[in-house]
């Protein structure tokens, strides 16, 4: 890999920020979580990254930062997940149905194969209605856009991240919670960034 081991740390570091939160790190938190003095250090190793294709980064945006095609080439996990699991039939969860065992398989490339798939852990019950819980799994497609009524990642103010369903009004955006005992957030469309779109909830009992 043609990038220095300072480089490779920026980058890592990169690379697990936007997993974890769903959006690309400031240079003050690189400088901060990689103990570097200088934002003018960080500038240096990020337009070099960028120059060898492993970052890519948007033009006087903030938080513009995303991971480049050759990122995904040489320093990419290995994913270790199993293509499909076996899906055998269909179970009742209301009026009991005939068991009748079937020979089909669920895949589950396009979510472990898409490079612009990350999972975020839910934390709070604000999507509840919506069978979303406290400790669920949400796995995102990676997108700047939406349309009304889809469930997001949001980034508000350019600080606070939520996962809501989006709706444009004017000039202003409802975040809508799936809780009836709590309020939507409205705030003008220009703070608001759609980080991703939820493609599916994993949940785990054991």
């Amino acid at each position: 890999m043609a990038v220095t081991r300072r480089q490779k740390e920026v980058l890592d570091f990169i690379a697990q920020f936007i997993e974890q939160h769903g959006y690309s790190p400031s240079y003050e938190e690189i400088a901060q979580g990689l103990q570097l003095a200088s934002l003018a250090t960080v500038h240096k190793h990020i337009s070099t990254l960028e120059a060898k294709q492993y970052l890519k980064r948007g033009f006087n945006q903030s938080r513009s930062l995303d991971l480049g095609a050759k990122y995904f080439q040489e320093v990419r996990r290995v994913r270790t997940e199993p293509a499909g699991v076996p899906l055998v039939g269909r179970i009742a969860a209301g009026a009991p149905v005939e068991a009748i065992e079937q020979r089909e398989a669920l895949r589950f490339g396009d979510f472990t194969d898409n490079p612009n798939v990350f999972a975020l852990e839910v934390r709070g019950d604000s999507m509840i209605d919506d069978h979303i819980c406290d400790g669920d799994l949400a796995l995102i497609e990676r997108t700047s856009t939406a349309r009304d009524g889809e469930t997001v990642v949001a980034l508000v103010r350019g600080a606070e991240a939520t996962l809501k369903r989006f709706y444009r009004e004017g000039d202003m955006v409802r975040l809508q919670p799936a809780n009836a005992a709590l309020e939507p957030i409205v705030v003008p469309a220009a703070d608001v960034a759609v980080q991703g779109r939820l493609l599916a909830v994993l949940r785990r009992y054991r």
